[in-house]
């Protein structure tokens, strides 16, 4: 084809893949520069339909997949698929309480309840429980603000005074939260030839939240600086970058409040593209920034190209193994964090948070979950 060609003005978005001419250093990266835990992983059952797996663990065989993990030296994983109940037990029997000091098992809260009479209270009780089961922490998923409704069918923000007992017994309990507030800033903007992740919202339009009844995104994000604001003795890690398109607010959520942390799970393309602003701000909150990948599970071949990412000066590479393109169409570059950084990010910091997950100088495992005083109503392994 030659650049007069008439089919050329027929080329598609799809196929348009342009072959990156540009000759760049290609560092490769296999092992952190020290032992690392990964702050956000997906290990239940309960996502298993998005990977064609419904009712299936994330994880089918733990010991050889631990293995498969050490080969990049991660040494330990927030779970973040507890749940409540049953599925809550079954995976702190799955994970932590048969490897003590591997796995961190986070439960949820059902938020359905707030559809009954006395939901605020039956909120308080779940938190209590997750703490009595041996939950490590709270998963707040993001379909609290876009989803969740009361007896009215009035959508249920965070900031809601109804819930402010359940995010105070939250710090009172010592259960540190992992909050998804919103998605990127183009999810939330018309899915038109100006949103640049229009390739992956026209296949996933349920993906998409702009439209009537659903806030804006600048509704959420006030809606969980009023929250941590509010709840000084709970803390709060906020997911994603909290907002990694605009590391202004991120500065200014994690200068006001110390109760906060990000991690960076999913996060590579919007923070890759601005790798100065990035840089500078893990620089300016070391102790605040957490290592994480929130992959369907954890994989020993997309490790290296986050430790890239982290400890690297390369310019301009893909943000994704399979050179996808449906994040964003644009490559990153490395933030090439110095070493007493990195090793804050990739381990001291959840260590701090997450005490079951803490290796002792000579690397003993002290910190395994309680075991269950009690018999689940089912458990399935």
């Amino acid at each position: 084809m030659t650049a007069d060609d008439g089919r050329l003005q027929d080329l598609l978005l799809r196929d348009f893949r342009p072959r990156q001419t540009l000759v760049a250093r290609r560092t490769e990266v296999l092992r952190p520069s020290t032992p690392a835990i990964d702050a956000h992983c997906h290990l239940g059952r309960w996502l298993t339909h998005w990977v064609g797996r419904p009712g299936a663990w994330m994880v089918d065989a733990v010991d050889e997949w631990l293995d498969r993990m050490a080969e990049s030296d991660v040494v330990g994983f927030v779970n973040l698929d507890g749940r409540w109940g049953a599925e809550l037990e079954a995976n702190l029997d799955r994970y932590d309480r048969r490897h003590p000091g591997r796995f961190a098992t986070f439960a949820h809260l059902d938020w359905s309840v707030l559809r009954s009479p006395g939901g605020e209270q039956a909120l308080v009780q779940q938190v209590r429980a997750a703490a009595d089961a041996g939950a490590a922490g709270i998963k707040v998923w993001k379909d609290l603000g876009l989803e969740v409704t009361d007896a009215q069918d009035v959508l249920v923000l965070p900031d809601d005074p109804r819930l402010d007992a359940v995010w105070e017994e939250m710090g009172a309990q010592g259960l540190p939260v992992w909050w998804h507030i919103g998605d990127p800033v183009a999810f939330f903007e018309p899915v038109d030839g100006g949103n640049e992740n229009v390739e992956i919202l026209a296949a996933h339009p349920e993906w998409a939240h702009a439209g009537p009844g659903i806030p804006p995104l600048g509704r959420l994000l006030d809606a969980m600086t009023a929250v941590v604001s509010s709840h000084p003795r709970t803390t709060f890690v906020a997911v994603h970058a909290g907002c990694a398109e605009d590391l202004g607010w991120v500065d200014r959520l994690l200068t006001r409040h110390p109760n906060v942390h990000i991690d960076i799970a999913a996060r590579l393309a919007q923070l890759g593209r601005q790798p100065r602003a990035t840089r500078a701000l893990i620089e300016q909150h070391p102790d605040r920034v957490l290592f994480g990948t929130d992959r369907f599970p954890a994989d020993d071949a997309e490790y290296p190209l986050h430790f890239r990412f982290l400890e690297t000066e390369d310019e301009s590479f893909d943000h994704a193994l399979d050179g996808s393109i449906s994040l964003g169409r644009w490559s990153i570059s490395g933030l090439g964090l110095p070493r007493d950084v990195l090793t804050r990010v990739y381990r001291a910091n959840v260590e701090r948070l997450v005490p079951r997950l803490r290796r002792s100088d000579d690397g003993a495992l002290p910190h395994p979950a309680p075991a269950r005083t009690h018999q689940p109503e089912t458990t399935t392994s």
